[in-house]
């Protein structure tokens, strides 16, 4: 029986429940946990949830139902599509975004986009139902606690918190815990699960609700201003430092913040690179930018860091925002350890020193940090000999080194198409201010290499879980979050046919989401890695092995609802995503480009970076 099968029927109507008069009073008493739990959502600026209903939620229907005019109930396909989008939707706002699912098999089907949020410190809350009290461990249909399935006790393992609401008097200490730990310093995934009984049940005492969330969480913003005056000392004595970027800073860097940091780095030429899940947090087109370091990046960096005979060629190393995990390093190369001081600031205790002996570790709120850096390189003068030298030197390395891994195939004009000169093509035409997420696999290798853009542009990945179909549906939550920008998604055919039929949610809604949906035929991340990794003749060939079917993604996609596209070329590309982006929002329909690649190309993943 699917999650949604479950009729949604309040528990006290189920015929084989006798009725409890106490609790029957406590509902005709006042607002019950339902209502008071919107009330709490509202206060937070929750605008949507996302989610697939079903019996386990269905007081909290109802009162959802009832409070149209301030919360829109996104019915997904999928419970796992649901989470990804109320990421994507956070993503874009910067807002709580809220899951709303069922018991047992919907409760999850969220985990997996619960856990992915956490993995990259995502505000999304998710709420499950359960079955009434009364009938824990008794075998209830879908029951998620004191059975064989314990829904808390697994989301207590993949999220920062996760609770059981055991009673009406508890659930306003309970909930209001959620969205201090979820909107916290950083972000953070949690977890509510919610009994039917006691979702339609009011608290013995009033709950006076608060006027304002700073009434019941205080967002931390600390810093360390003696250390961060320390940190530009070391860097401004160094004759070729750098400063690294995570996406820790994605919603510190936005605004007048950016202006200034460009500022501190143009008045002392410090060249800055960005992780790969914070690319283009920085502007790609300035000076200094040294674009993507880690998987699939930039060779720019690279060739500024490389090893002399003497060891690094450069002397100071400032990581802001990242927990330097495997794709942000290479595998955590020794050349990231620099020949003076390495500087690592982030909010997470846990991730300073972690992975690199530090010379000087900063437990700081990202905007915090940068404030009081900005404030310490007041009145500071700038060694204009240096600063030239640099300045000088970061161009010459341009000019030397090509920005693209293979830029003739960037260039090209083949049919069918590179994915290179895909990327191109996008690079090419899509607006200022638009939101890209990039799914998992070979299209990563393919955005991060191949494109460049600058803020307020933004690129959304997900590369700590890595799980197939994030940005076939965050890009969805993106474009509810901001219905005015361009969102695209660049998504593989075998994450598209995982998790396509939420195009379909799209065109219900009227959201004009654009997918480039890039078909071979193939799961080709992993047959080109086995390939690599087992080569012929040894091997059988590994061509087809993962086939999948040939299914024609264009008529998959006019089926769910969307203005479809077949193409194969470069030209193709450009005449298809300029029309896509025109109707996206003039017909306010989803946009979907099936692009025949040349499946014989392989992304930068395994081949040395061009020096």
């Amino acid at each position: 029986m699917s999650a949604a099968s479950v009729p949604a029927v309040p528990e006290s109507a189920h015929p084989s429940k006798v009725a409890d008069p106490s609790k029957a009073a406590a509902r005709a008493a006042g607002p019950t946990v339902s209502d008071i739990l919107l009330d709490y959502l509202a206060l937070e600026g929750v605008t949507h949830l996302f989610g697939i209903p079903g019996g386990g939620v269905a007081n909290l229907l109802n009162a959802l139902r009832l409070r149209e005019a301030e919360f829109s109930y996104v019915i997904c396909k999928q419970e796992t599509g649901a989470a990804y989008m109320a990421d994507g939707f956070h993503r874009v706002t910067g807002r709580l975004g809220v899951v709303l699912v069922t018991t047992g098999p919907g409760a999850l089907n969220a985990l997996t986009g619960a856990m992915n949020a956490q993995a990259d410190r995502s505000a999304v809350l998710t709420i499950t139902g359960e079955v009434a009290e009364r009938y824990f461990g008794k075998g209830y249909l879908q029951a998620g606690a004191d059975g064989d399935l314990d829904v808390n006790a697994i989301y207590k393992n993949a999220v920062r918190y996760s609770a059981l609401v055991a009673s009406p008097d508890s659930f306003a200490t309970l909930f209001t815990e959620t969205l201090r730990v979820s909107l916290s310093t950083p972000f953070q995934a949690t977890h509510i699960s919610l009994p039917v009984d006691v979702s339609n049940m009011t608290p013995t005492d009033p709950i006076v609700m608060p006027a304002s969330p700073e009434r019941y969480r205080s967002k931390p913003r600390y810093g360390d201003r003696p250390k961060t005056a320390e940190a530009l000392d070391l860097l401004l004595r160094a004759k070729r430092p750098l400063i690294m970027l995570g996406n820790g800073n994605r919603f510190a860097l936005r605004g007048e913040r950016l202006g200034r940091l460009q500022g501190l780095v143009d008045t002392f030429a410090i060249p800055v690179m960005t992780t790969p899940d914070g690319k283009a947090l920085f502007p790609e087109g300035h000076a200094m930018a040294l674009r993507n370091y880690g998987m699939a990046g930039c060779p720019w960096p690279t060739n500024y860091m490389k090893a002399s005979q003497g060891g690094p060629a450069y002397d100071a190393l400032l990581v802001v925002g990242s927990s330097l995990g495997e794709l942000a390093t290479n595998m955590w190369d020794t050349l990231l350890v620099p020949k003076g001081p390495f500087m690592q600031v982030d909010a997470d205790v846990a991730v300073v020193g972690r992975n690199f002996p530090v010379d000087l570790g900063i437990v700081a709120d990202a905007a915090q940090f940068f404030d009081d850096l900005f404030e310490a390189a007041e009145g500071r003068t700038p060694d204009a000999e240096a600063v030239a030298e640099r300045r000088a030197a970061v161009a010459h390395l341009k000019r030397r080194v090509p920005e693209w891994d293979d830029p003739a195939k960037r260039d090209s004009d083949a049919v069918p198409v590179l994915p290179q000169a895909a990327m191109r093509v996008v690079n090419e035409l899509l607006p200022s201010g638009s939101h890209v997420f990039v799914d998992c696999a070979n299209c990563v290798g393919w955005s991060l290499n191949d494109l460049a853009f600058d803020p307020p542009t933004q690129m959304h990945l997900s590369l700590d879980m890595g799980p197939l179909g994030f940005g076939v549906c965050g890009v969805i939550g993106g474009k509810f979050g901001a219905p005015d920008r361009v969102c695209l998604a660049i998504v593989g055919d075998g994450a598209f046919l995982m998790h396509g039929t939420e195009v379909s949610t799209a065109a219900r809604y009227g959201i004009g989401a654009i997918w480039i949906v890039l078909d071979n035929n193939d799961l080709a991340m992993v047959s080109q890695g086995n390939a690599h990794f087992f080569p012929e003749p040894k091997q059988p060939s590994w061509t087809d092995y993962y086939g999948l079917g040939r299914p024609d993604i264009a008529a998959v996609a006019a089926g769910l609802g969307a203005d479809s596209y077949r193409v194969n070329s470069a030209s193709g590309l450009r005449d298809a995503l300029h029309k896509a982006i025109k109707r996206s929002d003039q017909s306010r329909r989803p946009q979907v480009i099936a692009l025949e690649i040349d499946r014989s190309e392989v992304p930068p993943y395994y081949v040395p970076v061009p020096t």
